[in-house]
This record gives C-alpha cells, sequence and structure tokens, in this order.
C-alpha cells in the first residue's frame, strides 16, 4: 500500500491531524468492516452450536498467532487478555509476592503497571529515570535491585517522554523476572519480546485494534501460577475445582474477549504496511525538530514515537485549544508536557497543523 491508501483507511484522518495512539489508536475501515461482520454473523445465526464455538476457537488462535508474530516468539508462549493492565495482573498475582519481598520499577511507570505491583504487598523501589539522560535508565534502574527484588517492572518505552528502555542490557544484569509493559512499544517499534520473562501487550493503542484486546508473552509457563483461573486456563476438572492446565501461555487468557473485537484485532494486524516503522521513526524525528524551534522538547532523538515537551501555561487547556483547532495530543498529568503519538499514517501536513494549533 501507498502512504495515500493507507491514510484512505482511517475516515478520522479526513477531519484531525489524529497524533493520540498512545492512548487510542485511529480505527480503519477494514477494522470496523470485520467488527461489523462478525456481529452481524451472530445477530443472524446466533452464538451457539458447534459451528459457532469452532469458528471463535479458530479466530482465537489466529489473533494469537499473529500477536506471536508481533513479538517475534511462538504461539504457544502467548495469552489473550484484555489490556495490558490485565496482563500485569496476571504476572504478579501469578509470583506469589509477599511483604519481604522487593521489586524494582521507575518513575516513568503507569499505573496500570504501578497499581498491580503497589496491590502485591511487596516493597516497590523505584528508580529515578524521568528527569535523566536516556543513557542513564540502566545504571538507575540496577542501583535499586538486590538481593531481595523478585521482579523488575518496568515499560519497553515511556508512556511519559517515549523513551526507550534497555531490556537485552538489562536482563543480562539480573536474576530476577523481567516484566515489560509493552502499551507503548509493540505496533510502534520492532519488538523482539524475548529478553523479558514477560511482555504485555495492548490492542487498541499502536495495533489500532477494537477496545478491550491484548496478551501477555509469557517466556516459560510452567513457571507461573495461574492466579486467576478461568474456564479457559484447563483442559479437565474434578469435582472440587483441582484442574490440568492447559499447554503453554493460554492457560493464562483472561476472558471470552468478544468475538467481534477478535475479528476486528485480527483485520488491524493484517493490512499494515511493510513500511510502517520506518514512516513512524522518520515522522518522530520530524515531529521533534519541528517543535524543538518552539518548545523545550523533553524525548531525546533517536527514541520511540510519542514526542513529549514543555509548555507554558495549563496543558489541559491547550490540550483542548488543540482539538477546537482539528489536533488530537495529550497531555501528561502533573508534569506539565504535552504529548503526540506519530504513527505510519501520520503526515507532514498533520505535524504542521499541531505546531500551528499550539502556537494560535
Amino acid at each position: 500500500m501507498t502512504f495515500d491508501e493507507v491514510r484512505a483507511q482511517f475516515p478520522v484522518l479526513e477531519r484531525l491531524a489524529y497524533l493520540n495512539a498512545g492512548t487510542f489508536g485511529p480505527l480503519a475501515r477494514g477494522t470496523t468492516g470485520a467488527f461489523a461482520a462478525r456481529l452481524q454473523a451472530d445477530l443472524e445465526q446466533g452464538r451457539g452450536g458447534r459451528p459457532y464455538y469452532e469458528a471463535v476457537h479458530d479466530l482465537r488462535s489466529r489473533v494469537r498467532a499473529l500477536l506471536a508474530a508481533e513479538l517475534s516468539v511462538d504461539p504457544g508462549q502467548l495469552a489473550l487478555t484484555y489490556s495490558t493492565s490485565d496482563a500485569c495482573n496476571v504476572v504478579v498475582g501469578g509470583l506469589g509476592l509477599e511483604a519481604g519481598d522487593e521489586v524494582v520499577t521507575t518513575d516513568s511507570e503507569h499505573f496500570g503497571l504501578l497499581g498491580p505491583l503497589h496491590a502485591s504487598g511487596a516493597r516497590v523501589r523505584v528508580a529515578k529515570i524521568r528527569e535523566r539522560p536516556a543513557d542513564q535508565a540502566l545504571e538507575a534502574i540496577l542501583a535499586e535491585t538486590g538481593p531481595r527484588t523478585r521482579l523488575v517492572a518496568i515499560s519497553h518505552v515511556t508512556w511519559t517522554a517515549g523513551h526507550v528502555l534497555p531490556l537485552a542490557e538489562l536482563k543480562e544484569h539480573i536474576s530476577a523476572p523481567l516484566l515489560v509493559d509493552g502499551a507503548q512499544s509493540v505496533g510502534a517499534i520492532p519488538v523482539a519480546a524475548a529478553p523479558a520473562d514477560f511482555y504485555t501487550v495492548s490492542g487498541q493503542k499502536w495495533l489500532c485494534g477494537p477496545d478491550s484486546t491484548g496478551a501477555l508473552y509469557v517466556a516459560d509457563p510452567e513457571r507461573l501460577r495461574i492466579a486467576r483461573p478461568i474456564y479457559f486456563s484447563q483442559v479437565s476438572y474434578e469435582e472440587d475445582g483441582a484442574f490440568e492446565p492447559k499447554p503453554g501461555a493460554a492457560r493464562f487468557d483472561t476472558g471470552w474477549i468478544p468475538a467481534a473485537s477478535l475479528a476486528g484485532l485480527e483485520a488491524a494486524l493484517e493490512r499494515r504496511p511493510d513500511w510502517r516503522f520506518e514512516h513512524a521513526r522518520e515522522t518522530a524525528e520530524h515531529c521533534r525538530s519541528l517543535l524543538a524551534r518552539t518548545f523545550e522538547v523533553v524525548t531525546e532523538p533517536g527514541q520511540a514515537t510519542l514526542v513529549s515537551f514543555r509548555v507554558d501555561g495549563d496543558p489541559a487547556a491547550l490540550v483542548r485549544q488543540a482539538y477546537e483547532r482539528g489536533v488530537v495530543i495529550r497531555d501528561a498529568p502533573g508534569l506539565g508536557w504535552l504529548r503526540a503519538s506519530c504513527g505510519y499514517w501520520t503526515s507532514d501536513d498533520d505535524l504542521e497543523r499541531l505546531v500551528d494549533a499550539l502556537g494560535a
């Protein structure tokens, strides 16, 4: 597909400079078409009978395989979840953390990761990386690890500044499991989940899928306890609830994701251009350069596809002002920053509209 053909798949781009995939990616015609077709089939044919269940299980398998390919892992190592937060809870609950344990994270994490860590009862040690250069993050994280560290839990790409954290280098220096929040990486940059023990996926952000879709990579499913069993967790079970777990990470599936949502996600995953990562990276660098003429850009060069910058005045008011001028961005609460998300669908005109909207 050409760039113009790709943009034509996203009707919202006809009206808005949509720069907020870090929250929700734009929806393509093919995605909503597949969603609607699945709903129509359910309306006309019902949601029962062997053909229906076989079709939905086949759909789950196809989506699992597509998401696994996105992470360069085996489908047997992937669970289907509702979100990255959902997946983080699966991991933290399964590890059975206790009050005497320590977990290490950073001051640049989303509550979807921080909340489960705090609720575990373990002591949470926070590495201060937000105001440091990106190349100092590894040192800061390692300084918080120690003999009581049971888990290191960080983002691949920070949701605040868009900086890429060094997963492979970090894993070389720690013995504790590594849980990675992939909300701002999967679909935005090339990802190989293998350095991590656990890696979470958000379907509705950079993958441009429907709401309440996601995944969890588990390097070794046998080493994680099933803390939240559902019907999909088991091959067979006894009268008292004792059960034989499913093989692989499918035992950690968190629920019956609506078939329509899975159909939409499948369509979104299948209809992306091969040049998506290259274009998004180049566009983010161009965005950074344009904003740096007027603002203090927080995001360093050569990072991911989020570009954050400091502004004077009320960031939330500036977000509203930009929207009134046809530009969708977001603020980082409490930091005085605005954030633009640059995807493979983003044009130079979108970036010019951003600068004009903020300068008005």
